[in-house]
């Protein structure tokens, strides 16, 4: 959202892709770009479902106003390990877990381990569900590490 021209753009589009049954999707690492101008929150409070990863806490505080979060989640937002966060459809937000695919983290990993482990077929990869500590449960491998 650094430049007027782009996000006006981004800003029609997102009003525009609904007319057509169309969806747009806008992904961003620094959400700050989105909430510090006009058409930035914009496009956000026009978005249908958002998923928030682990944040600055200055960030925290910005999406808290925007977003309502709790405390809890206020907390949880800024302490997240990779791969969970927060889910927002409406004004449901629950917590998620994201596993990559085996074929998407060999498409996506730089992680100098797990590329050694997959060139010898020996890749890990986590599954199960969580609990309210952010822990994985039965049936995890716990870290690729």
């Amino acid at each position: 959202m650094k430049y007027e021209d782009s996000a006006n753009f981004l800003f029609s589009m997102a009003k525009r892709c609904r007319k057509y049954n169309l969806g747009l999707t806008t992904i961003t690492q620094d959400v700050e770009d989105f909430m510090g101008s006009r058409m930035g929150r914009a496009i956000v409070a026009n978005a249908s479902m958002q998923i928030l990863l682990k944040q600055s806490s200055s960030a925290v505080d910005v999406l808290s106003d925007v977003f309502k979060l709790t405390e809890e989640e206020k907390k949880r937002l800024g302490q997240f390990p990779v791969g969970q966060g927060l889910f927002f459809a409406g004004q449901n937000h629950v917590h998620i877990q994201i596993v990559a695919s085996p074929t998407e983290t060999g498409l996506i990993t730089t992680n100098p381990q797990q590329v050694q482990a997959m060139k010898q077929g020996e890749l890990n990869q986590p599954q199960g569900t969580i609990d309210l500590q952010n822990q994985l449960y039965p049936g995890s491998a716990n870290n690729l590490s």
